[in-house]
Parts: structure tokens; C-alpha cells; sequence
């Protein structure tokens, strides 16, 4: 979504509204595709005492397997989207400030990292996820399974010495 941002610069106390949604269906995460649904951005743009100041929350649901025992999961998150649009910078190294080149400011690679920088290392469907049994592929959350555990080679000698 393109916003017409001279009017704002221009206008100390002037604020524009905003409310959108913003298709990810095509982005890949981790080997899926957990957006499923359309991320609703909501917010404004706000000229404060002459300091522009993007404030916005992307609110969406997101549809992956656990990484440990593959059950499907849906998480809905709001990731905040705070940041102060400048038209110069007075030191280039600043990361913190937005450089805006013309006052027609795309909002959509913004939002978009924003979330993929929010987004969780792994996808758990619970913090104590115990995964699935690597022999017989069980899920190990629902119970344990009925697999023998196997005995490290390095201590087989000494399991001869429990077994008698």
C-alpha cells in the first residue's frame, strides 16, 4: 500500500488512517507457507512536532506443523510496526530512522519485515513439546511408546554386567 506522505510533513498535527490487508500467501517460511490468511495492518501516520512516526499493528494467524512432532498449529500474532520516516539523514550509518527518497512511501516491504523478524525460531506447539519417537514415529506428547531404547555402544559391556 503506496501512502501520500508530503501532506504530512507539511502539517505539524496532521495524521493519516490506515487500515489494510497485506497478502503473504506466496512467502515460503521454514520449507511452508504458514500464511494462510490475508495480515490485517491497522494504523497511522502521524506528524508530531515535526517528527513523522509510522504506528501500526499487524494482526495474523499463522499455519505451520510443530518442528518436533509435526502436529498443525495456529497461532494469530500482532507484531507492532513503529517507526519515524525522515526526509534527510545526518548520518548515514543511523538504521533507526527511515529515509523517505519522495513523499510516496510504500508500506508493504516495511510491515513485511517487521513480521518475518517477529516471527519465532521454531514453530512449537507447545514449549514442552516432546517430538516424535525416531524408531517407530509415534507422537511422544500423547504417551510414551512401546520402542525398546536402544543402548549406546560405548556402555553395552557394562548393560552385560546389569543383565546378570
Amino acid at each position: 500500500m503506496f501512502i501520500e506522505l508530503e501532506p504530512v510533513f507539511n502539517n505539524i498535527g496532521l495524521s493519516l488512517d490506515f487500515d489494510y490487508q497485506l497478502d503473504l500467501s506466496d512467502c515460503e517460511v521454514a520449507g511452508v507457507h504458514p500464511f494462510g490468511t490475508p495480515v490485517r495492518v491497522k494504523g497511522c501516520v502521524r506528524n508530531k512536532t515535526g517528527i513523522v512516526e509510522i504506528s501500526a499493528g499487524a494482526v495474523f494467524t499463522l499455519s505451520a506443523p510443530c518442528d518436533r512432532c509435526a502436529t498443525e498449529i495456529k497461532r494469530t500474532f500482532t507484531v507492532p510496526v513503529e517507526h519515524t520516516l525522515v526526509t534527510h539523514l545526518n548520518n548515514d550509518d543511523n538504521d533507526e530512522l527511515i529515509l523517505i527518497d519522495n513523499f510516496r512511501f510504500d508500506l508493504d516491504p516495511l510491515v513485511s519485515e517487521d513480521i518475518f523478524l517477529s516471527l519465532p525460531a521454531k514453530f512449537l506447539c507447545r514449549e514442552d513439546c516432546k517430538g516424535i519417537c525416531p524408531r517407530c514415529g509415534k507422537n511422544l506428547n500423547e504417551g510414551p511408546c512401546s520402542c525398546e531404547k536402544p543402548v549406546d555402544p560405548r556402555l553395552a559391556v557394562l548393560k552385560q554386567l546389569l543383565d546378570k
